[in-house]
Formats: C-alpha cells, structure tokens, sequence
C-alpha cells in the first residue's frame, strides 16, 4: 500500500510553465545568421523530438536554420496505443521479436514526423555517419517503469544491447563521429534529469555532453549545448532559452507517432498511460556547455 505522500500518477514536467526575467529567447550565439545556423537535436525515442522540442524544431526550420536529427534507439519497447497495432508491443503473445517490428513501426512514423518539423537529415545512432567498426548498428530502447512516487525507474528486463547498458564511450564515440559531420553551432538534448526522468533521456544527455566536451578547443566543437528544462528551479542559476514555436507543427508531428500518442484536443495530448499532458508551443532549455568565447543572443 501506498504511503499518503506518495502518488502513484505518472509525472511529467509541463514545459515552459515559468520564465526567468533574464531568460534569452534564442539558441543561438550572438552574431550568427539564422540562414547560416546549423543546429543537431539528440533524442532517445521516435516520438521525443515532436513532443518535447517539436515547436524550437519547427521554428528554426520556418526561420531558415538547418536542423538535424539523431535518435538514439527506435523505441521497441513502447507502449502501444492503437488495438489493432498491439501485436507489436513486447509482452503480448502475438510479439516474438524483441520489439524489432515496432522499432520498425515506429521509425516510420518519425519519417512522417520530420517532414512536419522541418528536418533537414535525420540518422539513428549507429548508422550512416556515426557507424563504427565497434559501434553496434542498433541501440535498443531500455524501457523503464513508473516507481511507486510516479517517477520513471530502470527497466529490470533490459536487454544487454540497450542504449544503457553498452558502452558510454562508444556512444560518445558515435555522436561525435556525427558532429563532426554536420558541424552543427548548436546541439540541443535534455538537461540531466533527462526531462521527465527516462533512463535512456538521462543516458542521452550524458552521451551528448561527453562528445561535446570532448570536441571543444577544435574546429569541430559546437558553440552551445543546451538542455531540455524538466522542473523548473528558482536555484538553477544556469541560463535560460525560452522559444515560442509553432503550436501546428508540433501537434502534427505529435499526431504521426499514433502507436505512442493521443491527441485529445487543440492543445492537449495523452500517451498509453492516459495521463493529460499540454501541448506548448514555449519550450524552454538551460544552458549546459558553451565555447568559452561565445555569447548569446537575446533575439527570439
């Protein structure tokens, strides 16, 4: 049984739910053209980058910036929401595979996705430009599951080739292997809490800000890494970007990823577990990594 301070509800944060009087309203550095930025986001899951940055994306996108995309795993341990498409989800007796078909599924369903946010190239960790010759071609979904307090926990089924448990450095490996490449003048990921807590959000950050600070000092390295706000804290004096963006893009890239989402209205939307989330177009990051020459810009 559950304590009386405990709740059991999944939580998420609602993004952009309060800005600081000295946030910026730009990802950018001072002085670069929006025409001339190249900015790389790093996701976890098919369906992350609609519904946690999918406004920023879309407006960098309608701006003129270029903006990339890395996901790390192809989410094949997702819940699934449509009743025709169960067969899929791991744990029911149809499912044989691992979650290999859903993994499948669901990268076509971020196909769909980027079009609506304006993705300029789109690779999952592994391949393409971030191949290796001891770089896995796959890292699979960790999953998770909800504690008793309503936060995201490890998954103890794991696999051993998920994204949390193969080697850190191979990853970083991978992802710088995909900056240098694209030479992006921003990366944008989660902060450390991985946003609402996901294990593979979490690993992600931690992937991002180790090829980041591994590159920095040569021509390679990014002018900025900035962090998903989960929570807000008046004690996090780091520097806060507020970006208002595009309430339709976002819901259509939201809409596309239909094994994992619901849209329930205008502005709100559900995952499997039915808990009412907000679709914002104000997301907001802090600053986790900056060249040491850099300053940022105020413009929106």
């Amino acid at each position: 049984m559950l304590s009386q301070e405990q709740d059991s509800t999944p939580y998420y944060p609602e993004q952009g739910d309060t800005v600081r009087e000295d946030a910026v309203f730009s990802l950018l550095p001072e002085g670069l053209d929006v025409h001339e930025a190249r900015v790389l986001f790093v996701h976890a899951h098919p369906d992350d980058e609609s519904t946690s940055t999918g406004a920023t994306m879309g407006f960098l996108a309608d701006s003129g910036a270029q903006v990339d995309l890395v996901t790390m795993t192809r989410g094949e341990l997702g819940e699934v929401i449509p009743s025709e498409l169960k067969y899929l989800e791991v744990g029911q007796q149809q499912c044989t595979d691992g979650g290999q078909a859903l993994g499948e599924y669901r990268s076509g369903e971020l196909r769909e996705a980027i079009q609506s946010l304006g993705v300029h190239e789109h690779l999952f960790l592994g391949e393409g430009v971030s191949a290796g010759k001891d770089t896995p071609s796959v890292f699979y979904d960790s999953g998770m599951v909800w504690g008793a307090n309503g936060r995201p926990e490890a998954n103890p089924q794991a696999s051993s080739g998920c994204l949390t448990k193969t080697s850190l450095d191979v990853q970083v490996q991978a992802l710088m292997r995909v900056i240098k490449h694209y030479r992006p003048h921003v990366v944008v990921t989660y902060d450390a809490g991985g946003g609402y807590g996901h294990p593979d959000h979490v690993r992600t950050h931690e992937v991002s800000l180790e090829a980041v600070k591994n590159l920095e000092d040569t021509p390679d390295a990014p002018c900025l890494l900035w962090g998903l706000e989960g929570d807000y804290s008046s004690e996090d004096n780091r520097i806060q970007a507020v970006i208002e963006g595009s309430l339709v893009r976002k819901r259509e890239a939201m809409a596309a990823h239909r094994t994992q989402v619901i849209i329930t209205a205008e502005d709100s939307y559900q995952f499997s577990n039915l808990v009412t989330q907000k679709i914002s177009a104000r997301e907001t990051y802090r600053l986790v990594w900056s060249a040491s020459t850099v300053e940022l810009s105020s413009s929106s």
